[in-house]
Parts: structure tokens; C-alpha cells; sequence
């Protein structure tokens, strides 16, 4: 394992030497990181928490307890991933072939789940792949999400829809003065909808 000074890794998880763990991230009881994985800074795995074989994860995540991050998953930099989250890997899942032998990892593509800067999905939420989870969004817990969800959106329910936008700060924003602005009430940013898409109004 490429391992630098001031990482944390409880004597209980199982890390692969073969994995990049960056300065500042803490890996907790009973987490498993595959090979390959590529762990930016400052990322905390918590306890139960898979990460399989060459995800690729960017500076200050947090995968909670029990989530499992299947390859070839790729999160940014800042992103949170809630407990029991699941993020698969297969379109078409079959535990044998259809002349009944067992699959192998030679019999199917695996696909990935792409998270974006800044994104968070909440407790128990399942991504089925191949999905893309736009920058600074937010899928709510217990959600299914089985296509993109652009960014700042708020989706939930099964399958996920968006019922409503959200900032960097992660509050739900309000209305403007007309259609297509949008207020943070944390922090006072501004967006602008245009065409089902939300850009933030830069000063």
C-alpha cells in the first residue's frame, strides 16, 4: 500500500498494499479498500465500509459505515457518501450464466457510478449504475437513482426524482423574484435555472 505520514488505519481493516491512501485520511474498523483504489486526502472509510478494486476517490470524502463503493466507481473531491449506500457495478445482474455455470468476472462488463464534485447521498440509497450524480447534488436517503441527476438537484423517492434544488451549503434553496432565480437562505449565493439545469450567478 502507497501509505503517507499522518494516515489512520485501525489494525482491524483490511487494506490492500496495493491501494493509494492520501495524507490526512483515516480508515476505520472492519473497512476493506481493494487494490488499485486511489484515496485522495483528508478521506474518511468507516467501519464496515467496502471500496472496491480501483475506485477512484478525490480529497476530502467520507464513505459512513457499511456503504459499499463498487468499481469502477469514481467520486471528486469533497463528496459524502451516507451509511448502507450502495453504488453497483452491473446492468444486468445473473449469479450464472444462461447455460447455468457459474458467471466469472470474465462473463459480464462491470460499469460505474460517477459522482461529482461536492455531491451527497444520504443513508441507504442505492445508484444503480452506469449513473452520474452532478456537482454540489443531493440524493435524498432510502432513494433509487437509475438515471443522471443534474447538479444542485434534490431527488428522492423510488425510482429518484427531483423535487427541488440545492446549494453548496446543502439547504434546500427558495424562489427569487421570478422563475428561474433561486436563493441560497444559508449563504445568500444566487442561481439561475435555465432548461432543467441550475447554474450559480457569479458576482
Amino acid at each position: 500500500m502507497t501509505q503517507t505520514p499522518h494516515v489512520r488505519i485501525v489494525d482491524s481493516a483490511d487494506v490492500s498494499p496495493e491501494a493509494s491512501i492520501g495524507a490526512g485520511s483515516s480508515i476505520w474498523h472492519l473497512a476493506q479498500v481493494r487494490e488499485g483504489v486511489r484515496m485522495g486526502e483528508n478521506c474518511i472509510v468507516g467501519r464496515g465500509a467496502y471500496i472496491g478494486t480501483g475506485v477512484e476517490m478525490g480529497d476530502n470524502c467520507k464513505v459512513q459505515n457499511y456503504a459499499l463503493v463498487y468499481e469502477p466507481a469514481k467520486l471528486a473531491d469533497g463528496v459524502f457518501i451516507g451509511p448502507a449506500v450502495v453504488l453497483t457495478n452491473d446492468t444486468y445482474p445473473r449469479a450464472i450464466n444462461a447455460d447455468g455455470t457459474l458467471k466469472s468476472a470474465h462473463d459480464w462488463e462491470p460499469v460505474g457510478v460517477t459522482i461529482e464534485r461536492g455531491a451527497a447521498i444520504g443513508a441507504r440509497a442505492t445508484c444503480v449504475a452506469p449513473v452520474t450524480i452532478g456537482a454540489w447534488a443531493t440524493v435524498a436517503a432510502g432513494a433509487v437513482v437509475v438515471k443522471d441527476v443534474p447538479p444542485y438537484a434534490l431527488v428522492a423517492g423510488v425510482p429518484a426524482r427531483r423535487l427541488g434544488w440545492v446549494g453548496e451549503a446543502g439547504v434546500p434553496l427558495t424562489a427569487g423574484e421570478d422563475d428561474n432565480t433561486w436563493v441560497c437562505p444559508a449563504t445568500g449565493a444566487r442561481y439561475i435555472e435555465t432548461d432543467g439545469t441550475l447554474t450559480k450567478e457569479i458576482v
